[in-house]
C-alpha cells in the first residue's frame, strides 16, 4: 500500500539522518571531550558566516565536521602503485555499508498511528499502526550478528588488496581481533535472549518496561549487569577503537589496514568508525537500557510503582520516546568516547589474552547462571 511505503520511506530517511547527524557530532565531541580532559581548548575554529554579513557562527567550533567532510570530498584520491583495483575500491563500502543496514531493525520508537497523530491525515492512514523501526522483523538479532560480521571483509579487503606491509598487518590484526571478540559478544547476546525469552528487539524494550521487585525498572543493565559490560567492552573492541585499536596504532602500523587511502575513501573508514559508535550505542540502549522508554512507561504513559498512572497524549508519548531515544544514545556514545581517552592501548598479545582467557570464560559462566536462573524461575 502506498501508505506503508510512505511511512518506510520517512523512517529510513530519519534513520540515516540520525546514524550520519549523530557521527558527525561525534567528530565534534572527540575532539571538544579530550581538550576538556587534558585541559585544552579543543575544536573552536571551523564557522560559517551569515550570508551579507560579518556575523560568524562559530558555536565552539561545531561545524568542524562539516569542515572535515568537504576537505575529504575535495582532496585528490591517491592510490598505490601497485593494488587490487577492484579490492580496493570496494571495501571501503563493505565497512561502512554493514554498519548502516544494522540500525534498520533497532527500534527508535514505539507505536505510532498517523490519523491520531496528525488529523488531518486520518483519512488517508486510517486507523493504521506501525512500530517506529525501519524492519520489524521477529529474528532482528539474528540479523544484526549475521550482518555485522560483513564488516570484517572490508578490513581485510583493505589491507591485502593495498599491497602494504603495514596494510596487511593491520588487517590480520584487525580480523583476528573482531571475530575474537564477537565471540564474547554473542554469548552476552545469548543471555539476553534467555532472559527476555525472544529475538525481537522491540519485544525486548518493551521486556524492559515492566518492575522487579514492584518498583525496580527492569532494564536489561539491571537483570544482567556483567552482560552489559561484557557486550560493551566487546562492542569497542569489535569497533577498534582504544584500548583495542591495534589494527590501525599510528605508532606502529601508521594507518593500518587503510594506510594507502586517502580522500574520501579514508573518509568512509573514518566515518563508518563513529557510525559505528551511534549503531552500538543504539544497540546498548536497546538491550540494556529500557530502549526508547522512560522507567516505568509504556506506549499509553507512565505506570508508576502503586497503581498510579499518568495518561499522555499519543503525540506526547511519540515524541517522548523518539526524543529519550536519542538522548540516551548521545550520552552512552559520549560514554565510548570518555573510555577512548581514559584508557592507555594494549599491546596485541595482551588484546588476545584479554578475549580469549578473560572476557569469553567470563561470558560462558554468565551464560550458565542466565540458563540456570531462567530454569529455576519458570
Amino acid at each position: 500500500m502506498i501508505q506503508d511505503l510512505l511511512v518506510y520511506v520517512v523512517f529510513m530517511g530519519y534513520a540515516i539522518g540520525v546514524m550520519l547527524g549523530i557521527a558527525t557530532l561525534f567528530t565534534w565531541v572527540e575532539r571538544k571531550q579530550s581538550a576538556i580532559m587534558a585541559d585544552r581548548i579543543g575544536a573552536n575554529r571551523a564557522y560559517i558566516r551569515i550570508p551579507f554579513t560579518n556575523i560568524k557562527l562559530v558555536w565552539m567550533g561545531l561545524f568542524h565536521g562539516i569542515a572535515d567532510g568537504a576537505k575529504m570530498l575535495l582532496k585528490e584520491n591517491f592510490t598505490p602503485k601497485t593494488y587490487d583495483r577492484f579490492c580496493f575500491n570496494l571495501a571501503p563500502w563493505l565497512a561502512a555499508v554493514p554498519v548502516l543496514v544494522v540500525f534498520a531493525v533497532i527500534p527508535f520508537g514505539g507505536t505510532i498511528v498517523p490519523g491520531d497523530l496528525i488529523p488531518a491525515l486520518h483519512d488517508f492512514f486510517g486507523s493504521r499502526s506501525y512500530t517506529m523501526q525501519v524492519a520489524n522483523l521477529d529474528a532482528g538479532i539474528l540479523v544484526i550478528m549475521a550482518i555485522s560480521g560483513i564488516g570484517i571483509l572490508g578490513t581485510m579487503l583493505a589491507g591485502w588488496s593495498s599491497n602494504n606491509k603495514f596494510s596487511l598487518l593491520g588487517a590480520a590484526r584487525a580480523a583476528s581481533q573482531m571475530i575474537s571478540y564477537e565471540v564474547s559478544m554473542g554469548l552476552a547476546i545469548i543471555c539476553l535472549v534467555v532472559t527476555y525469552g525472544t529475538l525481537d528487539l522491540n519485544q525486548m524494550v518493551q521486556w524492559q518496561s515492566g518492575t522487579l521487585f514492584g518498583f525496580l525498572p527492569a532494564w536489561g543493565i539491571i537483570v544482567q549487569p556483567l552482560g552489559f559490560i561484557l557486550f560493551l567492552t566487546a562492542a569497542i573492541a569489535e569497533n577498534k577503537r582504544v584500548p583495542f585499536d591495534l589494527p590501525e596504532c599510528e605508532s606502529e602500523l601508521v594507518a593500518g589496514y587503510f594506510t594507502e587511502y586517502s580522500a574520501m575513501k579514508m573518509g568512509l573508514f573514518m566515518l563508518s568508525e563513529f557510525i559505528e559508535i551511534v549503531v552500538v550505542s543504539a544497540l546498548l540502549v536497546t538491550l540494556f537500557l529500557g530502549g526508547y522508554n522512560l522507567p516505568y512507561m509504556n506506549d499509553t504513559g507512565f505506570v508508576f510503582p502503586g497503581g498510579s498512572t499518568l495518561a499522555m497524549s499519543h503525540l506526547a508519548v511519540v515524541v517522548t520516546q523518539v526524543v529519550t531515544f536519542l538522548v540516551k544514545v548521545v550520552l552512552v556514545g559520549c560514554f565510548q568516547i570518555q573510555i577512548r581517552w581514559s584508557l592507555p592501548r594494549f599491546r596485541y598479545d595482551q588484546l588476545m589474552r584479554f578475549g580469549w582467557k578473560f572476557l569469553l570464560p567470563f561470558a560462558a559462566v554468565n551464560l550458565v547462571v542466565t540458563a540456570c536462573v531462567r530454569w529455576l524461575t519458570l
